[in-house]
């Protein structure tokens, strides 16, 4: 049996318009109504056949919704929740795909407060965004994250991780302080190392006369994809979850000021161990099929 047979889909940029097309693929019977505020959007998604109908606002997207998912920026969760709070079904279930679980969690149950809230997190995507972005396998056999609140609706949980696995996403559970912590590591962190150093790449880029661009290296094009993410995703990410990703930031800050004692100091068995064991972690990502040497992880964009 189907967890939902009625999904709206409130923002359809990578992740919104990929779980319309895993939800086509993988669960053909089920009806997906789409809805972004920005028009333009709409066009585009109506264009493509993105879904079975394209809403021209958000209470008409959710009024005979059994699954609501928001798939916006976390700034904006509470906006776009309060849009729909009249028109929500009673016995619908409310999730989302943002990668800050706390103060999500509180934006959607301020909003809606009579709502069954079960907030999740496909740890998935690409640098791109749009509606055009999205592909149906994006989420197959990587991690989505639920974080069910206190007192959580047993069956509405279940129902939620079982939408997920339909798409083909492993399941984890957890509190979501816990959840904001990790994330800030894995990878929140590592996108605001990698806007710095692009940006202090671009600062340089006057000065060594495109040098910087033309004879970019493996280590410094990784660090362009993903400083090419979605900005206004990012800002919210950030400023929802700061005081994890200041604490994470500050530990950064500690580690890098002992690397730097290192090399000035000529402490190459240092960085020889630091290195040895960083190494061993890239291994064990890949053993565990979290990363793959092919493009996009080694799907294909159907």
């Amino acid at each position: 049996m189907l967890p939902f047979s009625r999904v709206t889909i409130i923002g359809l940029g990578l992740i919104g318009s990929s779980i319309a097309r895993a939800v086509a693929k993988y669960m053909p019977s089920v009806r997906v109504t789409g809805y972004d505020a920005d028009p333009q959007v709409r066009v585009t998604a109506q264009a493509i056949g993105l879904c079975d109908d394209i809403a021209d606002s958000g209470g008409a997207a959710v009024t005979d919704a059994d699954l609501v998912i928001f798939c916006v920026p976390v700034g904006a969760m509470g906006a776009a929740a309060g849009e729909i709070a009249a028109d929500l079904p009673p016995d619908a279930v409310v999730s989302d795909v943002g990668s800050c679980k706390e103060s999500v969690a509180a934006q959607l149950m301020a909003a809606l407060p009579q709502a069954r809230v079960i907030p999740a997190h496909p740890v998935a995507g690409t640098e791109n965004s749009g509606p055009e972005s999205g592909f149906a396998t994006l989420f197959q056999h990587r991690w989505c994250i639920v974080t069910p609140p206190e007192g959580a609706d047993p069956l509405a949980v279940e129902r939620v991780c079982e939408f997920w696995r339909r798409l083909g996403a492993e399941i984890e559970m957890m509190a979501p302080d816990h959840h904001d912590r990790v994330l800030a590591v894995t990878s929140h962190l590592p996108h605001l190392i990698a806007y710095t150093i692009v940006g202090t790449a671009s600062d340089l880029e006057e000065v060594t006369r495109s040098e910087v661009i033309k004879y970019s290296a493996g280590g410094f094009r990784d660090f362009t994809r993903i400083a090419a993410s979605d900005p206004t995703m990012w800002r919210d990410v950030f400023l929802s979850n700061k005081e994890a990703v200041l604490d994470m930031l500050q530990r950064f800050s500690e580690d890098l000021s002992a690397l730097q004692r290192a090399i000035r100091w000529g402490k190459g068995d240092e960085l020889f161990e630091l290195f040895t064991r960083t190494r061993a972690i890239r291994r064990s990502i890949l053993e565990e099929g979290q990363d793959d040497a092919r493009p996009d992880f080694g799907r294909s964009h159907d």
